[in-house]
């Protein structure tokens, strides 16, 4: 069986094409659409006429991609920029009737759990209680579990381009009192959530994102070149000196170092003093760079939940309201 899954994000739109093999998704075909909705769109504004129309292009050609690789109508699902859009409703609706895709948005907890079973299936059971970061564009998600799904599971407004939209947003480099106020609001925030993860005491950490892939690499980490199986360790010592050392860059010259990408170079300050802030918080010194993530966690739950666990995560997801992430749910952990 072939499957593939489609993730609207706040830069990109990303297709992963996978054969469906012993319970394990093996990727044949993976590929990616500058989309840039947080150039377009502010945190909890509407989606403009023009974004739609990039994300409709970008949908339609990747589920045109998954076709031609004959995998199965893809699990297509948005994230925080989308979710929290007023006009929700009517760009889902837009998207489904001009390209045949059945695209829905994910609650902000549910992006946790299902990116800590990427994780989990990726470091193993001898990684032991785990503790799981993911910064997005428009939130944080942080699970802890001893299991297969997380115990519990936290989504916060602390996204890397929603937190550069709200503090730095037209200086370009950020004044230091205008990165000691993202750094007090990141750590109110994080208040309870981090004080969960203390108490729980996990054996293992993993941070997963593209944010995290680029600050580990800036810190140090193997460049992706040398494939997922080297280990890649990001320590929190290394990531206070990357975020005071990107504070003194324009993003311009933030592109210009070890990992960090043009698109996300002007978010990349952000993504360093929440990733930093978090892992201070929480008595993290180190963390592992995890490759799997939610795509994993969409693929691994169809695989092993079968087709009818999507369609009502589909069908719940509609019913939801537009809104942002909500600071913490605690909740046992589903088989």
């Amino acid at each position: 069986m072939r499957i593939s899954v489609v993730d609207v994000g706040s830069n990109t739109v990303r297709l992963v094409v996978a054969d469906a093999q012993d319970g394990v998704p093996l990727p044949v075909h993976t590929a990616k659409w500058r989309l840039r909705l947080s150039e377009y769109v502010r945190p909890g504004d509407a989606i403009p006429e023009e974004a739609v129309e990039r994300l409709v292009e970008a949908v339609t050609e990747a589920s045109r991609t998954a076709t031609r690789w004959r995998a199965t109508e893809p699990l297509a699902f948005a994230t925080a920029v989308v979710r929290a859009a007023p006009n929700r409703r009517e760009v889902l609706c837009a998207i489904r009737a001009r390209t045949g895709v059945d695209l829905c948005t994910l609650p902000g907890e549910l992006e946790a759990e299902l990116t800590f079973l990427g994780a989990r299936r990726w470091m193993g059971w001898r990684s032991g209680p785990l503790a799981l970061l993911d910064i997005g564009g428009g939130s944080l998600e942080v699970a802890f579990g001893r299991g297969r799904l997380p115990d519990f599971a936290a989504s916060l407004p602390l996204g890397a381009g929603r937190l550069t939209h709200e503090f730095f947003d037209g200086d370009d480099p950020p004044s230091a009192e205008q990165v000691r106020a993202l750094r007090r609001k990141v750590r109110h925030q994080l208040r309870d959530v981090a004080a969960r993860i203390r108490w729980e005491g996990p054996r293992t950490a993993v941070a997963t994102s593209r944010t995290f892939q680029q600050l580990g690499r800036l810190c140090g980490a193997a460049p992706g070149r040398d494939g997922p199986f080297v280990e890649r360790l990001l320590h929190r010592r290394d990531l206070r000196e990357a975020a005071d050392r990107l504070a003194a860059l324009t993003a311009a010259e933030r592109a210009r170092l070890p990992g960090i990408s043009a698109p996300r170079a002007a978010q990349s300050l952000a993504g360093a003093v929440v990733g930093h802030t978090v892992m201070k918080l929480t008595g993290l010194r180190t963390v592992t760079v995890c490759p799997w993530a939610i795509r994993e966690g969409v693929l691994l739950r169809h695989i092993e939940d079968g087709a009818s666990w999507w369609a009502q995560v589909a069908r719940v997801a509609d019913e939801q309201p537009a809104r942002d992430p909500v600071p913490l749910r605690v909740a046992g952990a589903p088989s």
